[in-house]
């Protein structure tokens, strides 16, 4: 298995294979028949092998310092961005490095002058609806050493708050931004490429639901979503399901056009993450309406769901990517 890393997408997905042949683990079945305390053993293991790519990548970018000092994370849904971006600052931390995390969301132009869908609905996905010309003067400006008022945007009222918060990058200090236009070129246009270290996350799981069907990496990240926004943004399942098909049309215009843009690739899947899930979604997706229209798609994902047999929750670790999606993370997300 590749010891290096991911350089490509391909390469990504060759070493998360790589990864489950070096546990032996190459099905839903062969992981159904670990006893607990494999299964602990597997998830610590899991875990490290996060915890390994995360530091490597923190010492990679820490070589090119004080050059590139603007680290941009993208990925598409529930790939767990915000917990690496996270992990990647403690990191950083290790190595005496400090780091300015600035929100995209803070740089929405006022509501008024959202760019519209075809359809006449507000399109909040599009790069256009961003202030471009002011997040890369920021940018510009930090990167000069200057002190700058960064915004914030009063999500409530549609616009953007007159209060901001002033800063400075420090002397070995850099810049993180995540979001889903993190490695579109036009987000950072007036910065220099050599300036810019670019991540790109997905949640690739190689496994085998059984001899002859691969698990969908596309149904792993939905049903990390819909755990995720059935805990903590008030989204039912059905809302989930009914809004997937765009947020993967979002994806395909979005972040998928760019990911070969990176310089270094991280797979955010855990092996064991499913079977987590399950013991959280199984009890949602059940008790949907047989009369919705996103039926049929919720009883698909439970006869998916069901090839793993549960494991609690707690054994996650606190400061595990999964525990963005199930709760109880030792982070704070704002």
């Amino acid at each position: 298995m590749e010891d290096t890393i991911s350089a490509s997408y391909e390469s990504m997905l060759s070493e998360s294979a790589g990864w489950c042949r070096l546990l032996r683990i190459d099905s839903a079945a062969d992981f159904n028949d670990l006893t607990e305390d494999q299964v602990r053993e597997l998830i610590l293991v899991d875990e490290a092998r996060h915890e390994k790519k995360i530091m490597e990548i923190s010492e990679v970018i820490a070589e090119g310092l004080p050059l590139a000092r603007l680290v941009l994370i993208a990925g598409p849904s529930s790939a767990g961005k915000t917990t690496f971006a996270k992990r990647l600052a403690i990191q950083f931390r290790t190595l005496g490095i400090r780091t300015l995390s600035i929100s995209m969301d803070d740089y929405f132009l006022d509501r008024r002058n959202t760019p519209l869908t075809p359809d006449g609905t507000m399109d909040f996905e599009s790069i256009q609806a961003m202030d471009l010309p002011l997040f890369n003067r920021h940018l510009c400006q930090l990167l000069a050493g200057e002190e700058v008022m960064l915004p914030r945007y009063d999500f409530p009222k549609g616009q953007r708050s007159p209060i901001g918060h002033r800063c400075r990058l420090e002397e070995n200090q850099v810049i993180i931004v995540e979001g889903i236009h993190a490695l579109n070129p036009r987000l950072t246009a007036e910065i220099e490429p050599r300036r810019k270290q670019k991540i790109y996350i997905s949640a690739l799981i190689q496994l085998n639901l059984d001899d002859n069907t691969l698990i969908s990496t596309t149904d792993y990240r939905l049903l990390r979503r819909i755990t995720r926004d059935s805990q903590f943004r008030n989204h039912s399942p059905e809302q989930s399901l009914a809004l997937w098909p765009a947020v993967r049309l979002g994806e395909m215009t979005n972040i998928f056009p760019f990911q070969e843009e990176a310089g270094f690739y991280f797979n955010s899947s855990l092996i064991y993450e499913l079977a987590v899930l399950r013991s959280l979604v199984e009890g949602h997706l059940t008790a949907l309406d047989p009369h919705s229209p996103v039926y049929q798609e919720a009883r698909r994902l439970l006869r998916f769901i069901q090839y793993f047999q549960p494991i609690a929750a707690e054994l996650v670790p606190a400061n595990s990517i999964c525990r963005e999606f199930i709760g109880q993370s030792c982070f704070i997300y704002t």
